[in-house]
């Protein structure tokens, strides 16, 4: 890449200012929340959609690869530039551009934060249903590359099942619209391809997402266990007997303390695991079922448990999970997180399966997971200072992924692919599957401009 013609005809399109070239201002997007780096060649902000189809544009003809980037939380090397390409940033794209109450749509920009949508919506008595932990800092545009979750994915699902339409600038340089505010938009479904492509078949510059109206009722409770298996068990049971909380999420001890000495939630220090149990709905027949809820905990050997009395005390609780990432800082310096996922009933093996690599590597694991859908998240703590740590904990990374895969499970709920477990692919993909992926992309991405060495392994890279 000539970086001075490159730079200066980007300067055109947005400005002089809005274009960074200097290497102390590139360093800070050569990375994102995982273990990958890189090097970007130029950073460009974006106020627009015409200029991301401009600069799609003139990047395509000159052949020159780019990433587009949000908040860089991503945890899989999604958002780092290879090949030292450009970085296309959507910071400044964090508009609400409609809120459709007649229609229950809301359209927005892809740089604008989870929880500032989430906001707006509750004034008007709606949300959005896709509640990723990191929802403070994540951007709307990477929770759909990513086909983010979060705790309430249990009973209204994913990203996928509320983003309707996008506009999108394809590789080309092309801006183009894929399905819209109505609902079964006929022909092949476009929008499924385009959700959790990690920005590797175009880039979204505005998104229509389903929203709903807020519940009438939510009970929060609180169940405290001696054993994680315990709780694992519970969670099984409450499905098998036809409840569908709004969400299931279960923290170790090892989470446990780390975010009682940040966030102060009231968890309990000595509990091997806790059990975040939230109803939502409709008024009549929530306390029936929550009485249900709690005769199966006691079943299954609860220590203690406790409803939030209010919304404060709901928050506090709420708080707990949403710091648990940020809060195992206290006890090591950095982390990997492990995002697969497995059958519901083989929790209690994929925990132990889990405990088994941290002992094998010397490597301490915290446990925070959707535990209603079977989504683990291990968190691997280490120093990144010491290199022979370092491989071990990519090691513990990959046997917990096969882990997941052998007890008929897959190796990302939520988190994606990126560069970090391209290879972990063939776990779960055979070479004809990998050979389609590569087909879609090359349709779409004739030249591989598009955010490339991202999702799809190499046919030749299969270990």
């Amino acid at each position: 890449m000539e970086k001075e013609h490159v730079r200066d005809a980007l300067q055109r399109i947005v400005g002089k200012e809005n274009v960074l070239w200097k290497d102390v201002d590139l360093a800070v997007y050569s990375y994102d929340a995982g273990l990958v780096k890189g090097k970007a060649g130029l950073v460009v902000f974006v106020d627009n959609s015409d200029q991301v189809a401009q600069i799609v544009s003139f990047l395509c003809k000159e052949g020159i690869s780019y990433v587009a980037r949000g908040s860089g939380t991503n945890l899989t090397g999604g958002t780092v530039p290879l090949n030292e390409g450009v970085v296309i940033e959507f910071s400044r794209m964090n508009r609400i551009l409609e809120i459709d109450i007649e229609n229950e749509r809301v359209v927005v920009e892809p740089g604008i934060y989870n929880l500032t949508v989430q906001n707006a919506l509750a004034e008007k008595g709606y949300y959005y249903a896709p509640d990723p932990a990191s929802q403070k800092a994540s951007s709307m545009g990477g929770n759909l590359g990513e086909n983010a979750g979060g705790p309430h994915c249990l009973k209204y699902g994913v990203t996928s099942n509320h983003v309707l339409g996008a506009e999108v600038v394809l590789p080309s340089g092309e801006k183009t619209w894929i399905g819209g505010k109505a609902l079964d938009a006929p022909g092949p479904d476009l929008m499924g391809l385009l959700v959790g492509s990690e920005g590797t078949l175009g880039i979204v510059t505005k998104i229509v997402c389903r929203i709903m109206r807020s519940p009438e009722r939510v009970l929060t409770m609180l169940a405290i266990y001696s054993s994680v298996e315990a709780a694992g068990q519970t969670v099984s049971d409450i499905i098998a007997e036809g409840i569908i909380p709004a969400t299931l999420e279960i923290m170790d001890n090892v989470v446990i303390r780390a975010v009682e000495a940040s966030v102060h939630a009231g968890y309990p220090l000595d509990a091997e695991a806790v059990l975040l149990i939230e109803l939502d709905g409709l008024t009549d027949g929530m306390d029936e079922q929550m009485k249900r809820i709690t005769e199966i905990c006691e079943k299954n050997g609860v220590v203690s448990h406790r409803i939030a009395k209010d919304a404060n005390e709901r928050n506090i609780l709420w708080a707990g999970r949403r710091g648990a990432f940020g809060a195992v800082a206290r006890i090591r310096p950095a982390y990997l997180v492990c995002d697969g996922t497995v059958p519901r009933t083989q929790l209690p093996k994929a925990l132990t399966e889990v405990k088994k690599i941290s002992e094998k590597y010397r490597v301490p694991i915290g446990n925070v997971f959707h535990a209603g859908d079977g989504n683990l998240h291990p968190l691997i703590l280490f120093d990144d200072r010491d290199a022979d740590e370092l491989e071990r904990v990519h090691k513990a990374g990959r046997e917990i992924l096969k882990a997941c895969a052998d007890l008929g499970g897959t190796i990302s709920g939520e988190h994606g692919i990126g560069t970090e477990k391209l290879n972990e692919m063939f776990l779960v993909f055979k070479g004809d599957d990998i050979r389609m992926m590569s087909a879609i992309k090359q349709a779409v991405d004739r030249k591989g401009l598009c955010n490339p060495g991202k999702v799809i392994p190499a046919q030749e890279a299969r270990p």
